[in-house]
């Protein structure tokens, strides 16, 4: 866990979102009204106490007009290509809150510090436990999903995928969907969010 703040930490996505906030001239309740969040838990990602799971990102970009990928570049950077090495990724995983189910999945940005990205890219960890209604999001934009390892079970509407190594998903995801892991083996995919805003 001390790991983990700390690449928060130095990913910084609490003050981004508290700066993006003031820049916009909004409290924390005006933010909370716009994005259905509890002041509380919005409080807590700005004071980086919480790791946001990539819908409520969503949702708050979207409430302060910005791309997700406003919270993954790094100032002044304006390469036009980025090159993340396998020891260089940060890891971003959700803390649990009492009145917050736990994410089901840590994330990786396979892209941080590229700035005006239209697509933002992860690397997805998903975490075996029991499929509950309270995991499923939904969110402006598309997604597109390759599973590397393990096998997931995707909830999309009324439909449930099982998905095996190899296979990919590409969907609307204003629809409600949701991801559980099946199986203990480590379940990995990458994923890409494409935000049309």
């Amino acid at each position: 866990m001390d790991n983990i703040r700390e690449e928060v930490k130095e990913l910084q996505i609490g003050i981004k979102v508290r700066r993006l906030r003031q820049e916009k001239r909004l409290t924390l309740q005006a933010l909370s009204d716009a994005t259905g969040l509890s002041k509380p838990l919005l409080s807590q990602i700005e004071n980086d106490q919480v790791i946001p799971p990539l819908a409520t990102l969503l949702r708050i970009s979207k409430a302060l007009k910005v791309g997700i990928h406003s919270f993954f570049e790094e100032e002044g950077d304006s390469d036009k290509c980025i090159l993340v090495r396998a020891d260089q990724r940060r890891p971003l995983q959700r803390r649990h809150l009492p009145d917050h189910p736990v994410a089901a999945y840590t994330y990786h940005s396979l892209a941080y510090g590229r700035k005006h990205k239209h697509m933002e890219p992860f690397l997805v960890e998903f975490q075996q436990g029991q499929w509950h209604d309270e995991l499923m999001v939904r969110h402006d934009g598309e997604e597109f999903l390759f599973l590397l390892s393990g096998e997931l079970e995707l909830h999309f509407g009324e439909q449930v995928m099982v998905l095996k190594p190899g296979d990919s998903v590409y969907y609307d995801s204003s629809e409600p969907h949701g991801y559980i892991a099946r199986s203990s083996l480590p379940t990995q995919a990458v994923a890409v969010l494409y935000s049309k805003d």
